[in-house]
């Protein structure tokens, strides 16, 4: 069904007494999204937001995330959307409410440091601490670590059978999800869908970016209870890696629970597996293009993850042989393991999810003489090779948007 704007409007004026609707911006309904949305301001200069399902199972979805909604916004520190009014449609009942202050994000231009990549695992921090009971009350799903990991396998599957996603990825893939010691966590209530156009941010200084603050979360209809991780997705893969950091260290400072040590693996696999999700999706439209669109995103990922893969053999392989080379002049300590500083809990051999540290530092301990290090603290060497470190260029604010594209940038 396609509704006009000036239809839209008019049901905004049935849902909502005493709004006289003046202007009406529709946005860009695409493939895939479950309501058509408007934008409707009225004669007293009030902007509103008018979503009507699509399907009935979205009008359904819909009715269930208006009950979260009435049950969060007061315990967050940041506003949800507040419906004000309903009117029904053949596929359930659209909703109208205020528009919410401040505009979406791009999740690459958020500088690190304690401003806004703080103010975002705050924000995170603060829904993930919410009593999972509100969920339960608003009748959301709540899926445990191990129901996680195997709906995700069953995705795979169902990718498999497409024949368009590359076998390589695949099988990476699986053995990431058959590793049961990374899905253990503590299921927590989440956004499910937390990407920057469902995020919206004011900025004290318009020409500085780090004076953003969170001021409203959109985009709720696929809030459950599950692994946090999924709510990292956006955030570990958009992000830069200073970003991303002050990010976790503000979230880990808030966290009421101490996040598990596996959270940032399954993080970046469920960035990635958000393309096959939007491949099933283009399946189930039977839009070919969308498909052959999707495909390729899974390719350029395999490409790229290939390369990452042969760029890792390689350098394990140069540190191995330097290693070598330094046993066999003597330095080698006896093979005693002493130079070996890998931290276990990391676990990243064969995970090329992770990201891959171009400076690493192999080679054996020598043990040093008494003689030596007396030598050494009278010749007061400097350091070899010390990088300069340069502050980063503050990080213009994103621009406001007017339609975003095929992005839903205003689902309650």
């Amino acid at each position: 069904m396609s509704r006009t704007p000036a239809f839209l409007a008019a049901l905004a004026s049935s849902a909502v007494p005493g709004l006289d609707p003046v202007s009406v911006r529709a946005a860009r309904t695409e493939p895939g999204h479950r309501h058509e949305v408007a934008f409707v301001t009225d004669s007293q200069d009030r902007t509103w937001v008018v979503r009507a399902p699509l399907t009935a199972a979205a009008g359904a979805q819909m009715d269930t995330t208006v009950a979260l909604l009435a049950l969060i916004g007061r315990r967050l520190p940041f506003s949800v959307p507040a419906p004000r009014g309903f009117v029904a449609v053949p596929e359930g009942r659209a909703v109208v409410y205020p528009h919410l202050m401040g505009r979406p994000i791009d999740l690459g231009s958020v500088p690190a440091g304690p401003g806004l990549a703080a103010e975002l695992g705050r924000a995170v921090a603060a829904l993930h601490n919410i009593d999972r009971a509100v969920f339960d009350e608003a009748g959301l799903p709540a899926y445990e670590a191990e129901e996680s990991r195997t709906r995700k396998l069953a995705n795979l599957d169902r990718g498999a059978a497409t024949g368009h996603v590359p076998p390589a990825l695949l099988a990476r893939w699986e053995r990431v999800l058959e590793d049961v010691s990374i899905w253990r966590f503590a299921p927590t209530p989440i956004h499910g869908d937390l990407t920057g156009d469902q995020v919206l941010v004011v900025f004290e200084g318009e020409e500085d970016a780090s004076t953003g603050v969170v001021r409203g979360i959109t985009g709720w209809d696929d809030a459950k209870v599950a692994d946090p991780a999924e709510d990292f997705a956006a955030l570990i893969s958009e992000c830069s890696p200073e970003a991303f950091e002050s990010v976790l260290e503000a979230y880990a400072q808030v966290r009421t629970e101490r996040p598990d040590r596996h959270l940032l693996r399954r993080a970046r696999l469920s960035a990635e597996l958000r393309l096959l999700g939007g491949l099933l999706s283009a399946v189930g439209s039977g839009d070919r293009d969308l498909i052959t669109a999707r495909a390729d995103d899974l390719h350029e990922l395999d490409e790229r993850t290939t390369d990452a893969a042969a760029e890792s053999e390689e350098s394990d392989a140069a540190d191995a042989a330097e290693e070598s080379d330094a046993a066999d002049d003597g330095s080698g300590a006896g093979g005693s393991g002493v130079g070996d500083s890998q931290d276990p809990s990391e676990d990243t051999e064969g995970d090329h999810t992770q990201p891959l540290n171009a400076s690493r530092s192999g080679g054996a301990t020598r043990v040093i003489s008494t003689e030596e290090l007396e030598q050494l603290r009278a010749t007061r060497l400097p350091a070899e090779n010390a990088p300069s470190v340069q502050p980063p260029a503050p990080a213009q604010p994103p621009a406001p948007s007017a339609d975003r594209g095929s992005t839903d940038v205003s689902t309650p």
